[in-house]
């Protein structure tokens, strides 16, 4: 899925698009017990519960594509009899007025889900009548022919609210307030099936991660079968990694800046795409050669490549690896933050027979915000 095809299923989470038929839920304790199920027709809900369940829908399909969101394409044999895929196939099918099925969904996630807290799973069915569009991309109502079946499930963390005063209307007096337990934010959740060249494409999902270094790989591999991607930090450790096996430990640091400038040139370029760009082993490969790295060096990253990723076919995610919001230098003693856009300020010197850091000035300076004398 791309960041428009996502944004047009999260614009049905709205009072005046939304098209969820039934709604289920399962409360379950720290101890991993179920407290609570339910099955309801969305339409009956109350406006302010239903206003509520949108807002925690919309916030399962949001945050950044390749970081928060993760496609994941299902292995050829879980769309097998009786694997992971046929399974969800079976419960969206259903339109979730199967309980047998619901329990086993409930079960699956409470058997892999690393929680120590209370939770509420939220499992929702809708049927989306995709509009047609004109070549100017304009949304035509009154002309669909494609239908999206579709089910959204996000798991919510349900903590107890903080201890507070509060003011007692009825009594006109300020007194401890009544503590009772809240359903959060989305942190994990998912979409099936994806939502690719605005239709259903059932071999593959969105995956949501609130925390992009806690998507557990183990609850996602239980879910939806197969291995599941690195996570952004991992993939920065492993492109940090590539890097200083491709410097070695002669490298400068302009061949360092060279690297830095050469991805963001790239990101650059992909800027108004709609999909993440992300680089496979060939294309860090050509990253390096452009940034001035040694034949030599690259036959190293070849071979070291699937040890640190663990397979060849590991992608990396441009927004996930390059510092775009500033670019470092960190000695022992001192730490030096320019702009991304502004590192050939800095370079490297022997000056009096010492290794210098050089910065050059272009206008004012200051200390600790007084302007001082360049």
């Amino acid at each position: 899925m791309n960041k428009a095809e996502i944004l047009e299923i999260r614009k049905q989470f709205n009072p005046d698009r939304c098209t969820i038929d039934h709604l289920c839920g399962c409360y379950v304790d720290y101890e991993k017990k179920k407290r609570l199920t339910f099955r309801k027709a969305f339409g009956s809900l109350p406006d302010e519960e239903m206003y509520k369940y949108l807002d925690i829908f919309s916030h399962t399909l949001s945050g950044t594509l390749g970081k928060n969101l993760i496609p994941l394409a299902f292995p050829t044999e879980q769309e097998e009899a009786g694997g992971n895929q046929e399974f969800l196939l079976r419960l969206r099918d259903s339109h979730l007025t199967d309980d047998a099925l619901l329990e086993e969904l409930y079960d699956r996630i409470i058997g892999n889900y690393e929680n120590a807290e209370n939770y509420y799973i939220i499992v929702a069915h809708a049927v989306y009548d995709v509009p047609g569009r004109t070549t100017d991309g304009l949304e035509m109502e009154d002309a669909s022919d494609e239908i999206y079946d579709y089910m959204l499930c996000s798991i919510c963390p349900v903590k107890l609210s903080k201890a507070a005063l509060g003011y007692n209307e009825t009594e006109n007096v300020i007194e401890d307030r009544y503590r009772d337990w809240v359903v959060e934010a989305p942190v994990k959740g998912f979409l099936f099936p994806a939502f690719i060249d605005r239709t259903a494409d059932i071999h593959n999902m969105l995956y949501y991660s609130k925390k992009p270094e806690d998507i557990q790989p183990v609850f996602i591999e239980a879910l939806f079968g197969g291995m599941p991607p690195l996570s952004a930090p991992e993939q920065r450790e492993l492109f940090d990694a590539v890097v200083e096996t491709a410097v070695g430990e002669d490298g400068s640091y302009e061949l360092v800046r060279s690297i830095h400038e050469q991805l963001a040139e790239r990101i650059s370029d992909h800027a108004d795409d709609e999909e993440p760009y992300a680089l496979d082993k060939h294309e860090v490969r050509a990253l390096l050669t452009d940034s001035g790295v040694p034949e030599e060096r690259l036959e190293q990253v070849d071979r070291h490549y699937r040890e640190i990723a663990g397979t060849e076919d590991a992608e990396l995610v441009a927004s996930n690896i390059a510092r775009t919001r500033g670019f470092e230098v960190e000695t022992p003693d001192v730490v030096i933050k320019v702009k991304p856009d502004r590192s050939d300020l800095v370079e490297t010197r022997i000056i009096d027979g010492r290794p210098c850091i050089v910065i050059e000035v272009n206008g004012r300076v200051e200390v600790n915000g007084v302007s001082v004398r360049a």
